[in-house]
């Protein structure tokens, strides 16, 4: 498991001198909190439930016209197939703390303070794809938004393509809070 206590400058140092891997999950350690957190809900408190009226329902007799058996065995099918996607990012995760990155260029973890076309300032933190949440200002590094800003440095005029068009954003300040 990856500290971010005694490897943040050893780990800005990597991802600032090369492209993000895309088979990592990167992610903050909010982020990765909540994953384990939903992943540990759901192992110990919610799917015992379910498996316990399963397991009554079942001994009522007919499962054919049982509700609460066909419903059970159907939501714990759900619950399972979400604890082994939960599983398999909680496995991949590579935990960036931004709090311990140093660097005047835009890497993962960074609050991104920049102009767009229309004289607009916006401010965005980069973070993972699952803790993403616009409302909240936060995008995930996979945005195209993100993918033009990481590496770039303050007023640095930035091309970012998106799906409706091209714009032009100008960087205002980086920071890692």
């Amino acid at each position: 498991m990856f500290d971010t206590r005694t490897c943040g400058f050893r780990l800005l140092s990597v991802l600032a001198s090369m492209a993000m891997s895309e088979d990592k999950n990167y992610i903050t350690p909010v982020g990765f909190e909540k994953l384990k957190s939903e992943y540990s809900e759901l192992l110990n408190k919610e799917r015992p439930k379910v498996v316990e009226t399963v397991a009554w329902a079942a001994s009522n007799g007919d499962r054919s016209e049982n509700a609460d058996y066909i419903y059970g065995k159907r939501r714990l099918r759900e619950i399972d197939s979400r604890l082994r996607f939960l599983g398999g990012k909680i496995e991949k995760a590579f935990v960036v703390d931004p709090a311990t990155v140093r660097s005047e260029k835009v890497v993962f973890g960074a609050t991104v303070t920049f102009e767009n076309e229309d004289g607009d300032v916006v401010k965005y933190q980069i973070v993972g794809e699952d803790e993403w949440d616009i409302k909240l200002g936060k995008i995930s590094w996979k945005s195209p938004v993100a993918k033009s800003l990481l590496g770039k440095k303050v007023n640095d005029e930035v091309l970012v393509k998106k799906p409706n068009g091209e714009e032009y954003l100008t960087i205002l300040k980086v920071e890692y809070i």
